[in-house]
């Protein structure tokens, strides 16, 4: 599954990104953006509130599929222009990470 069928599926709204064919390959849920660097795998979807960015760092670090800031949070205008740079796929849901989460086990 890619990045543009998943948005499809569960109606995620992109807030950044053009090219949404990049593969997926799991799912991570956390805020604890050192926790995440050092866990979350490559390809995988990472579910955060976070949307700052220092996100945009680890997401490139960490070498996500993509973010989904979840409960609607927001995007700042600097992790917005920092994705745009690395070609970071941002995406926003007003569900929890739990149902998110959820979500995605059914479709991968």
């Amino acid at each position: 599954m890619d990045v543009k069928e998943l948005v499809e599926k569960l109606g995620l709204k992109v807030l950044c990104g053009e090219n949404l064919e990049k593969e997926i390959s799991g799912c991570y849920c956390g805020d604890l953006l050192s926790w995440v660097m050092s866990r979350a795998n490559e390809g995988d979807v990472w579910l955060t509130v976070m949307g700052n960015i220092n996100s945009v760092g680890v997401a490139v670090l960490a070498d996500v599929a993509c973010i989904v800031l979840t409960e609607n949070a927001a995007l700042d205008e600097d992790a917005l222009n920092r994705a745009k740079q690395n070609d970071v796929i941002i995406l926003q849901t007003d569900k929890n990470s739990y149902q998110m989460a959820a979500a995605i086990s059914k479709l991968i």
